[in-house]
């Protein structure tokens, strides 16, 4: 009973956990010969195919506007995961997750420029300690950025796009069909670039064709489905926490499997990312709670 009263829960912390081991199989493709765009086009490919085949009947009857939406998150998904995957070649597993988490908190400040909507005290503190944060695994000792660390707070400002428009479109779309089309656009676009820039020999390893299997199955296919079926059984504030998680999993995972080091640093800064989201995503709320029950008690 108690499994399946937080089977929810359960499930986006499995898509998190999932989501962490995709930094690692990443830079197994990329440091075995793929560049960028052609592990973008494979995981989007798969991703795409199974989607699409799965839900078929469903896409089979989109409307304009279904496909204008989903475009629209396919683009932003594209740049997120292009900044992603270059920023990978540049930086480290565990240092690209918890910049990659900072688009959590950039969320609130979409809203504000784009729609003029106003953000709080607390989500323009928690905004500062993840700046904060950051700063203290990005700078280095003459408070430079690394070429990979300045990619991936790009790709962090897409996928904060990304997940504010989803929020907005889902009201008004299925997502379900919004994840085919999302996906359809990534792997077009992936394709488009990936023959501009001439990469089309792509080499073919076990290295290779098990890192795109696994990013395009578990990590595209399974993570996204998933995430959209436990969302209709956990609020929005559960789930962007437990979503940031992923960046845990990912540090986890780049110890674990690539042998990573973890310096001081990249903890101490890596803990006030982690407190931001909370902050950003919690507002607090449960201290809030604390202190009405303590008012509560002292009354009687």
């Amino acid at each position: 009973m108690a499994i399946k009263k937080y089977s929810g829960e359960i499930g986006l912390i499995l898509v998190s956990l999932i989501w962490g081991s995709g930094f690692v199989a990443t830079q197994l493709g990329l440091s075995h010969g793929l560049t960028p765009f052609q592990l973008m086009t494979g995981r989007f490919f798969i991703g795409a195919f199974l989607l699409n085949t799965i839900f078929f009947k469903k896409v089979k009857n989109v409307n304009k506007e279904d496909i204008i939406a989903g475009v629209i998150l396919g683009i932003f998904l594209f740049i997120a995961f292009s900044f992603q995957t270059f920023g990978l070649k540049y930086t480290t597993s565990s240092k690209s997750a918890f910049l990659t988490a900072a688009n959590v908190v950039m969320v609130p400040f979409v809203g504000c420029i784009l729609y003029k909507r106003k953000i709080d005290k607390i989500g323009i503190i928690s905004s500062l300690i993840a700046l904060i944060g950051i700063g203290i695994i990005s700078l280095k000792s003459d408070f430079s950025i690394s070429f990979g660390d300045s990619l991936t707070l790009v790709c962090a400002i897409g996928f904060a796009m990304h997940i504010f428009f989803t929020s907005e479109f889902t009201k008004k779309h299925d997502p379900v069909i919004l994840t085919c089309i999302q996906m359809t656009t990534a792997f077009i676009l992936s394709v488009i670039l990936q023959i501009l820039v001439g990469e089309t020999n792509t080499p073919i390893n076990n290295s290779t064709v098990t890192s795109i299997i696994f990013l395009g199955v578990f990590n595209t296919t399974i993570c996204f489905l998933g995430q959209t079926i436990c969302q209709t059984k956990v609020d929005g504030t559960k789930t962007a926490i437990l979503l940031s998680t992923e960046a845990i999993f990912g540090m986890m995972f780049s110890v674990i499997i690539a042998k990573e080091v973890i310096t001081l640093r990249m903890i101490l800064g890596s803990i006030l990312i982690f407190m931001a989201i909370i902050c950003a995503e919690t507002k607090l709320s449960f201290l809030f709670k604390s202190k009405e029950i303590l008012e509560l008690n002292e009354v009687e």
